[in-house]
């Protein structure tokens, strides 16, 4: 299910962006599917960056903390990109740091690649348009659509929209509103049933923002500050082995 986080978020996951065929505005919106699957610890972007098509990149890949791979267009017409990106995929393969790969691109040429890693019993999936062929699609164990991530990235806006509006008809700081991250990270834990534990939320916050802390926004915990937000959020405990577990959802 597309709902349902395929390993745990201990996992280690690798993203690896093909530039030339993906979209910098939706960098956000991968690296959050990609973040529901595994802790997302190896993440790279190949390209020409002496290109000007390779600008739209440079500002979010920083902020993500995505390191830049230069890969020079040796022949015109020619995309050198899926080469080096391949070359790396399988050294970081065969060097067992990770779990799981994600492959964003919507070019037929990494389909032998997908094939190859999910050969090996490591899981793969993929992110690209539409338009994307079967083949690569069938290779990879899971495969999101970019169309989808941009209907959620509009939501998001609209969201993050009507959350600024609220504080500032209350008189708020308009960044003091936690609402889109929080949704985020609820969105990267959350299991079939619609409900993410409490603990794997927190870990998935800290992919999205290592900087994050509740004391920022007046809590002391993250519980409280769920807690604070009855109105979005909606949360329970289940009991296991004497030990209360926090759980969280999306109110309806």
């Amino acid at each position: 299910m597309a709902n349902e986080p395929l390993s745990s978020l201990r996992n280690k996951i690798a993203i690896l962006i093909d530039g030339d065929n993906a979209q910098s505005s939706l960098l956000p919106q991968m690296l959050v599917e990609t973040g529901r699957h595994g802790q997302v610890t190896v993440r790279r972007i190949y390209g020409d960056w002496t290109t000007n098509s390779m600008n739209s990149w440079k500002e979010t890949l920083n902020f993500h903390a995505f390191q830049p791979i230069q890969q020079f267009r040796y022949t015109i017409g020619k995309n050198a990109t899926d080469s080096a990106m391949i070359i790396d995929a399988m050294d970081i393969l065969h060097s067992t740091v990770v779990d799981g790969f994600c492959l964003v691109s919507s070019d037929s040429d990494y389909t032998r690649l997908a094939t190859r890693i999910r050969e090996s019993g490591v899981f793969v999936m993929g992110i690209g348009e539409k338009k994307t062929p079967k083949a690569f699609v069938n290779a990879c164990d899971l495969f999101v659509y970019t169309e989808n991530l941009a209907a959620e990235k509009k939501a998001a806006q609209q969201q993050q929209a009507h959350a600024k509006k609220t504080a500032k008809a209350k008189g708020d700081k308009e960044d003091a509103d936690p609402t889109l991250i929080l949704s985020q990270a609820l969105e990267m834990a959350t299991g079939q049933d619609g409900w993410a534990p409490l603990a794997g939320m927190g870990n998935a916050l800290y992919q999205l923002d290592p900087g994050f802390d509740p004391r920022t926004y007046g809590h002391k915990q993250l519980s409280k500050m769920i807690a604070s937000l009855k109105d979005r959020f909606e949360m329970r405990t289940k009991d296991l082995e004497g030990q209360q577990i926090f759980y969280v959802k999306v109110k309806e």
